[in-house]
């Protein structure tokens, strides 16, 4: 339920997007869609995993402080290494705590990369991961990002 909420508000973000920017007729890149490798739609396959709350309770501060630092880190390295094109958390408090989207094309391929998170070792999240069809221009996502960002998220 959560994902179908996700897409549906990701689809309607994107057309309103569309709808309310005035955008030229561009025309078709096929060196860039083959680099981000889009089919004819401009699509391709992602993997996303959907991070919830674990088993682990941790109740010194400053265990918590480093495992949300080390998870952060983490993030950005995956980023980095360009297997993490989106990821952040959810605001509602609720059991799903947060959203990764791996450029990957296999659950188990996600699967180690989701494992490497230090807040998922310790038990303290747990993860769902499901197939996923969107743009291919989401790993460009990273390079506008770093033009935005004033600060770091682990500063």
């Amino acid at each position: 339920m959560v994902l179908l909420t996700l897409a549906s508000a990701i689809l309607c973000i994107s057309a309103h997007g569309q709808a309310t920017q005035k955008i030229s007729p561009i025309k078709f890149d096929p060196e860039l869609a083959q680099k981000l490798g889009a089919d004819e739609h401009g699509m391709k396959t992602y993997v996303l995993a959907v991070l919830k709350t674990g088993k682990a309770r941790i109740e010194d501060k400053n265990k918590i402080n480093n495992l949300q630092t080390a998870h952060l880190k983490n993030i950005i390295r995956l980023s980095e290494e360009g297997k993490l094109v989106l990821a952040g958390p959810f605001l509602d408090g609720g059991n799903s705590r947060g959203l990764y989207v791996f450029d990957v094309r296999t659950i188990e391929e996600a699967k180690k990369l989701t494992e490497t998170d230090p807040a998922i070792r310790s038990g303290i999240f747990e993860f769902e991961l499901y197939l996923w069809y969107g743009s291919a221009a989401l790993p460009e996502l990273t390079t506008i990002h770093m033009k935005i960002q004033k600060k770091s998220i682990v500063e």
